[in-house]
Parts: structure tokens; sequence; C-alpha cells
């Protein structure tokens, strides 16, 4: 015979109660069926609320009618489904109860109280009701059937409300139960009854605990919990983006999961069942052609090492330290008594070496009882100092790895810490029992999701996330976002998951817990969007969503945004930008996003601010960090000015060539900000700090395009309609080169520890003569590249490559990426 039981969403309404029954009858055709169930969905829950609202003098009469409607209602619905339905006599059973309970309440609403032997049978009504009705649709269905009522044959100790069956005793009381499958056996979970006959609840999960006791007691060959997901996976699927369903548990690691919060299961559920070696199957009522997982002695073939990670929240930790705990005898058993003897349980104990300190974790409901009872227990060793005062620590969750083939894989331990090092999560306090079956931390409860997320992704997952939010939607910006929605299907079939969570401007913010649709209209939900942008809303919006690898893009020219790029790492994001106001900063504060970056762990790549999407800084760092040292460094660094002085050659005029480098998007939504050399000088700083050397932006030698105070004070518009003043005197000067047979181009230069900005005349010779039409070229003369210098060259100007060069940052920021760096 098969225990099957039912409870939840499974018994939501009619249609469920006849899908639960067609499930379980082809159950006892073939091997005889004893089923337990649950209350109707909502119905304890109700049932529960009435007691508070009778105890705080409530009107409870609404929820009362409710009740009964909820109830009747599914009868109702039967009794138009089946013919032969018993629907007199099931009324007559439900009118009953509900008339005994408001007996009960209105008895509450004078005591202002609901004495826990009374709360017992209140919130037992439900199940009692359940297996009247589906006794009533099996004998409809012509089956013979028996309802077990656990008052009389399962026999529990402990508080009315949360007691342990006596396995043993209650399975003598089961002689009289046919266990042959000629009658189908109908039990209400979640009760029992004490010594003296009284009705109590077996607390959480009763009634799956109820089910696993039913199997023991009658020697069932399985047990089968119905739920309303298909078996048990190895993280929770409403918090893990691609958890796993398990195969196949042992008890050990069933035990260790449930114990540690695995919602699916209770470890008082698993108890029966492995002291009897009853196989456990976790199936789905939605989906019964799922094969579920099933719990038993069997090893899993498939998940050999880690089968799980738990998350057990609403944890306090205790710590008793003093030197009176130091080579003192019987002060740990003291500590441990005192919980003993309150009934509270201890989910996790650790203790220091030196033997200064014990920790442990028990739920939070238990923790003012629990200090209370410590503090007169241990009065007078407090008294004497002999004790420092009981730290006690709220908000925290265990999360704990589990899996039986631990014990044989290497490292295990390394990264489950390694991956909350990077959840940027700080273990309070961490166990491992000596199967080496599980390891446990406890962490503070609001990273614990995130910790979780990060841990499964390490272990069980290939696939790699990225969170990105943009800060700037301009034009490169906006291929940005472009690209990034292209290259969806080929980054997914690398495993890796990059979605675009928040996208800023410099007027608002608008962030999506689901990711932005890159595709939709984004620039009208941008504009629409009611918040502004600030580092704490977005920390705000990772913590709540648990946001496993959050990167912010800069892809403004700001100086406010690169000014707050601290900031941002500290709060855990990585940085990625094209914006060279950062880095060419004072020095003091480019030092401090070095070290910051280190500090925090966070990655922060600036490759675009130099050659757009050339790989430039990513060269000179691993160059310098081979110890190479720069002799002479000469380029040309601005696509807009090497596509400007380009179109010279070609004839064009000054203002001819800027108009239409900006047209083509080629230089800065101001050309001013190129033609004064301040945008190459800042390349050129950047370059140069990189080879170490301590300069400031203003000790770099610039000439500048435009004379001294041309149209500063001046709009963009007014500025392009005065730039044709300039064309006569430089087209002398494209004059005189030529007539020398050279070409002008823009250079930056770094020798002897000095930067220097110049429109140079170069020969036909010189390589950079060559280079125009938005290219760059960079040569580098070092110890390693002497005298034939490393030459970088290629595309950098418009938004295009800078976008892709930022892309290509943003892949870096990757968890396996940053162990690389």
């Amino acid at each position: 015979m098969k225990v099957l039981k039912f409870g939840g969403s499974s018994l939501a309404d009619a249609p469920r109660y006849l899908r639960v029954t067609e499930i379980s009858m082809d159950t006892h055709q073939t091997d005889g069926a004893a089923v337990v169930l649950s209350a109707p969905k909502g119905v304890t829950n109700a049932l529960s609320l009435l007691c508070e609202q009778a105890a705080g003098g409530e009107d409870f009469q609404p929820l009362l009618d409710k009740l009964n409607d909820t109830v009747t209602g599914i009868a109702n619905s039967l009794n138009d489904e089946l013919n032969g339905f018993e629907y007199n006599r099931v009324i007559a059973f439900i009118d009953s109860q509900l008339a005994v309970l408001k007996k009960h309440l209105q008895g509450i609403s004078l005591l202002g109280v609901a004495p826990d032997n009374v709360a017992a049978g209140i919130l037992s009504i439900g199940e009692y009701i359940s297996v009247t009705l589906f006794g009533a649709i099996l004998t409809a269905k012509g089956v013979t059937n028996r309802i077990i009522d656990p008052v009389k044959y399962i026999l529990a100790d402990g508080e009315y409300l949360d007691s342990i069956a006596d396995v043993s005793l209650s399975k003598a009381r089961f002689t009289d139960v046919p266990v042959d499958g000629s009658e189908f056996l109908i039990m209400p979970g979640f009760v029992a009854a004490n010594e003296e006959g009284q009705k109590v609840t077996l607390g959480r999960n009763g009634s799956d605990y109820s089910a696993a006791i039913l199997a023991a007691c009658i020697d069932a060959s399985c047990c089968e919990i119905w739920t309303d997901v298909d078996g048990v996976y190895n993280a929770d699927p409403n918090q893990v983006e691609g958890a796993v369903l398990l195969d196949k548990l042992t008890y050990q690691e069933a035990m260790e999961l449930s114990y540690f919060g695995a919602k699916v299961l209770h470890p008082k559920t698993i108890g029966p069942i492995a002291q009897h070696h009853i196989p456990c199957l976790i199936r789905n009522t939605l989906n019964p052609a799922a094969p579920g997982t099933l719990i038993s002695n069997e090893k899993s073939e498939k998940w050999t090492s880690v089968k799980g990670i738990s998350q057990l929240d609403n944890v306090t930790m205790f710590n008793v330290a003093g030197p009176g705990l130091k080579g003192m005898v019987g002060m740990a058993s003291r500590v441990f008594e005192v919980m003993s003897n309150a009934n509270i349980s201890i989910s996790l104990i650790t203790q220091s070496s030196s033997e200064y300190s014990i920790s442990f974790c028990i739920q939070s409901k238990d923790a003012n009882k629990a200090l209370n009872l410590l503090e007169d227990a241990f009065a007078l060793e407090l008294q004497n100092q002999l004790l420092d005062p009981i730290e006690v620590r709220n908000d925290l969750a265990i999360v704990t790895l589990v899996g039986d083939g631990m014990r044989q894989t290497k490292g295990l331990a390394a990264r489950f810490f390694n991956s909350l090092a990077q959840a940027r999560v700080n273990n309070v306090a961490i166990a491992q029992g000596s199967s080496e079956r599980s390891i446990s931390t406890v962490i503070e409860t609001k990273r614990a999701k995130k910790a979780v997320k990060i841990i499964h992704q390490n272990f069980f997952s290939n696939r790699h996330t990225i969170d990105v939010f943009l800060v700037g939607c301009g034009n490169v910006g906006s291929e940005l976002l472009a690209q990034i929605a292209k290259q969806q299907p080929s980054l997914l079939a690398r495993n890796i998951q990059l979605r675009v969570y928040g996208m800023a401007n410099s007027r608002k913010l608008l962030l999506n817990s689901q990711g932005i649709d890159l595709n939709g209209d984004w620039k009208a939900a941008l504009e629409s969007a009611r918040e502004g942008l600030s580092v704490e809303r977005l920390d705000q919006f990772v913590n709540d969503n648990s946001l496993v690898n959050p990167v912010i893009v800069d892809c403004t020219s700001h100086e406010a945004i690169a000014n707050q790029y601290v900031d941002m790492m500290e709060s855990g994001f990585h940085v990625v930008t094209p914006n060279k106001k950062a880095n060419t900063s004072a020095m003091e504060y480019y030092r401090k996003l070095k070290k910051t970056a280190q500090a925090t762990n966070r990655q922060y790549l600036y490759e675009t601010t130099v050659g757009a999407g050339l790989p430039v800084i990513d060269n000179l760092q691993k160059l310098f960090s081979a110890g190479d040292v720069l002799h002479r460094f000469e380029g040309i660094l601005s696509g807009s000015l090497s596509y400007v002085f380009g179109k010279l050659d070609e004839g064009m005029t000054l203002s001819q060539a800027t108009e239409t480098a900006k047209q083509n998007g080629f230089t800065e939504p101001d050309p001013r900000d190129d033609l004064s050399g301040m945008d190459v000088a800042r390349k050129l700083l950047i370059m140069a700090r990189e080879a170490d050397l301590a300069l400031e932006l203003s000790d770099i030698e610039i000439e500048s395009v435009l004379p001294p105070g041309f149209a500063e004070k001046c709009s963009v518009d007014e500025f392009m309609t005065q730039l044709p003043d300039l064309d006569e005197a430089f087209a002398a000067r494209v004059e005189d080169a030529k007539s020398e047979g050279k070409v002008l181009r823009y250079i930056g230069s770094i020798e002897d520890g000095k930067c220097k900005v110049s429109i140079e005349a170069v020969s036909p010779s010189n390589p950079l003569s060559q280079v125009k039409d938005g290219e760059n070229a960079l040569a580098i003369n070092s110890d390693y590249y002497n005298p034939i210098p490393y030459v970088i060259r290629g595309y950098g100007a418009g938004g295009t490559v800078t976008a892709a060069g930022v892309f290509a940052d943003i892949l870096r920021t990757m968890p396996w990426k940053q162990m690389a760096y």
C-alpha cells in the first residue's frame, strides 16, 4: 500500500479535488492507497485569523461567513459534478463544525485569548472537512473507503500546537486498519492526540509529517508527497533562475536540506520515513507525468557531489563569551540545557578554539525568551564579569551547501566561500558537520538571496550574469543598447545572460526588475520615468532584486557622473566607461579610483577612453605589469581630428572638414572639445598615468586648433557659424606644409616624462602621415620595443566602434573574468 499526501493548491476547489481523486484512485487500483489531506486552500489561514480576531475583540462574523461560503461552495460544485454525492451528510458535517467553531470564537472573545488546546481543535477543522468531502467523492464513485481519525491512532507529545509523534506507540494502534487494499484509507493531516486523548497539531507542514507517520505505521511501500512543484530543486526556484530538479536524494541529504529551509520538505517529515526506510517521492499534482524526486537510500548517479543550497531565514545568533568559559567544565552544557528546558531548537552551533566563546542560532521568534533565560541562568557570572554581556544578532539567515559526495570532492569549501566573497557577503559564523555532508554560513538576511544565487551559479550553472545600468543614452549609449539587443542570441549561446535593468539620462532614471525591453520603445519609457539617478537608488534596486553582477556603464562625458565612480564601486558596482573625466581629474582622485577598485574587488574598465575600440589601455597595462618601461610615445589619438586633418589634405577648409566630421558623428556634440586639443590632452594624460607618470592635466603642453578665446562663450551653432573666420589662416598652414611635401597632423607625444599635444607637419616617410579618415595610430618605444616601436592602428572614431569597445569591457566583468585580473 502507498501513502499519498495532498494539500495546498491541490485542494483549492472542486475540480482539483476531482483531480486528486483520479490520481489517488489510479494508485489504489494497483497498490492500494491511503490518502492524507490538508485543509482546503486558505482555510487554515482563515481559522488562524478568526482566532486572532476573536481574541482581539474584533467582529469575526464576516470572515466566518466567507469561510462557510468557501467550503460549502466546494460541496455545492461537487454535488453538481457527481451523481450520488452525499451532499446532505457533507453539509450537515460542515454546519456542525462551523457551529462549534462559532461557539469557541465567542468564548475566545470573552477570554481575550485563544488557549492552545482550543486553538488546536479550531485549526484542524479544515482537515476534517477536507476528508469528509473526499470520502463523499469516493463513495459517489463506488469506492469503499474508511476515514481514520488520527486522534484515535496517532499518539504525540509536546505542545498543543507543535507536537512530535511517537511512531512506535502509534504503530501498535493500527492493528485494526486494513492494509491489503480492500479499503481506500483517508486520514486528515496535521492532527494527533496527546496521552490524555486531547487533540494536538503537528506544527508547520504537519500534513506531510502525518503522511510520513501513517506510512511508517502501516509499513507502506512508498510515501508520495504531492505538491505544486515537480520535486525538490537544488535551490528555491522562486528565487534562483535556472534551479535544477533533483532526481534522487538520500535521507541524510534530504534531512540537511529540509532542516536548513528547503520549503518542499520539513525535517519532521523525513524522520519516520528514514527510520523505517520507506521511499518518499515528491510529485506535482498539476503535472502528474513528472517523475518527481525520490528520497531513499539510493544515491543519485547524476548529481554526485553537491546536491543543493538551502536558506533558513528569521535566524537570531547568540554569542556567549568571556573568561569564565576558558577551561570551565560544564559551561557549554549549561547553555544548551537552558535552551533544551525551554523547548527552543538550536539550528547551528560553533565554538572558538580558544574556548572563549560559544555561538548558536535559533529561530528569531524565540530570541527574547532565550535571552531572558540565559541572563537568569548566568546572572552570577554576568555580575562578576566572568561572562561578557550576551551578544544577540538579529536579521540573520543560514545558507547551507548540501551533498553526500562533498567529502570526496576537494576545494568545495573554497568555492563556497569564494562565492560569498563574490556576493560581497560577510560570514558571521561558519559550521561544518563531521560528516562533511554540509557546510553552513550565517549571514545577514538581506544578503542571503543574492548569496544563494551566486553559489548556485558557481556550483550548478555555466551561465554568467551581467546586470547593466546605463547612464547616458546619446550616440554611444543608444548604439550600445542596439548592439546588446542584437547580440542576445549569441550571448545566450555562450551562457552569458546580459540584461539592462536600468538606464538614465540627465533628468530621468528608468528601472525594470525584469530587464528593459531593448527592442521596445525604451526611449518613451525613459521619458515617462519619474525618478532621478542616484547611486543610493541603484544600490537599493540591486539589493531588492538580489542582482549578482551589477555594472554601471557611464556613456556620458559629465564630470559629475565621473566623480561618483568611487561611490559606485564601494556600493558593489563594476564601472565601465568611455568618459575621460575621471582618469584625468586630480592625481589624488585617480589613485583613489585604482585603490577602490582593488579594495572592493570591482572592475574599473575604461578601454575606450583612448582609441575608442582599439585595445590600447589593456595592452599598456599588460606591458607595464610585465616590467616594461616607456621611453617615448607618439600618436594620433583623436579620430575626430584624424578625420578633420585628413579632409584638409583633400582640399576642404577647416570649417567644412569640421562640419562634415560633426555630421558623421565623429566629433563630440560640441566640436570645440576636439578642436581645443583638450580631448587629446586627456587621452595623453590617461596613457601617461598608465605609464606611472604622476602628471596633472595642467602639466600638458597643448597647442589648440583654435586661437585663444575664439568663440568660447557662445552656443555650438554660433560657434559653427564663426568657424569659417579661421579658414584662411589655417589654409595657409596647410599650404606651407604642402610646399615642403608634408601634411598636417594633430599629434600627442610623451617623452622624458613630459606630454605635448601639437599640430605637426609630417613627411610622407612618417607612418602618421597616412593616418586619416577617423583612424588612430599609436607608436610605443619601450625597453621591450626598441628600436622598432609597438604600433597600434585602427579605426578610432564614431559611436559604433566606441560602443563595441564598451561592450567588450562589459563582458570583462563576468565572474570568471574577474578571477583573471
